[in-house]
C-alpha cells in the first residue's frame, strides 16, 4: 500500500519572528485548529457475577408472580408469520394495551416474525430471558415448554 506524505505549508518562519515555533494551523493552539483531546469511544459495561444475574432473574419473576402478571399458555405455533394472528392472541388474553413479553421454549420464527411489528410486544426464547425484559414488560406470557427450560437455567 502506497502512503502519500502531504507536506503542509509552514505557518511562519522558524526563527526571527520573536514568537514560538509554529508548524501548522492544525495545531490545537490555533483558532480553527485540531482538537487536543478528542472524544474516545468507551465501554461502559461492567461484569456481574453469574449467581447475581440468576438471583436478579428469580427476583424479577417472583415480583411478576406476586402481581399476578404471569400467564402460562399451552405451546402453540402459527402456520405463517402474520401479525393478525399475534394481535388476536393478545386480544384474547385481554392484554392488547399492555407491554407483553412472550417467552417460548425453543425458537419459533413464525411467532417472532408475527410479533415484531407490534409496539410493546417482545418475544424471546427461554434461554435468552433477561432481567430487564422481565421488569420492562407489564405482563409475562410463558409457553408451557419454556417453564421447564427456565427452571433448569435458574436451578444451576
Amino acid at each position: 500500500m502506497l502512503k502519500l506524505l502531504v507536506r503542509q505549508k509552514k505557518l511562519k518562519r522558524q526563527k526571527g519572528t520573536g514568537g514560538a515555533r509554529a508548524g501548522s494551523m492544525k495545531s490545537p493552539l490555533f483558532i480553527g485548529g485540531g482538537r487536543a483531546f478528542g472524544p474516545r469511544p468507551r465501554d461502559y459495561s461492567f461484569k456481574i457475577n453469574k449467581k447475581v444475574k440468576s438471583l436478579a432473574r428469580i427476583s424479577a419473576l417472583s415480583y411478576k408472580a406476586k402481581d399476578n402478571a404471569i400467564t402460562v399458555l399451552e405451546d402453540f405455533s402459527f402456520d405463517a408469520p402474520k401479525t393478525k394472528n399475534y394481535v388476536e392472541l393478545i386480544k384474547n388474553l385481554n392484554m392488547s394495551d399492555k407491554k407483553t413479553l412472550l417467552v417460548l421454549g425453543q425458537s419459533n420464527d413464525n411467532v417472532y416474525l408475527s410479533s415484531r411489528n407490534i409496539q410493546g410486544a417482545k418475544v424471546v426464547n427461554a434461554s435468552d430471558l433477561n432481567t430487564y425484559d422481565i421488569l420492562n414488560a407489564n405482563h409475562v406470557i410463558l409457553a408451557e415448554s419454556s417453564v421447564k427450560v427456565i427452571e433448569t437455567i435458574l436451578n444451576k
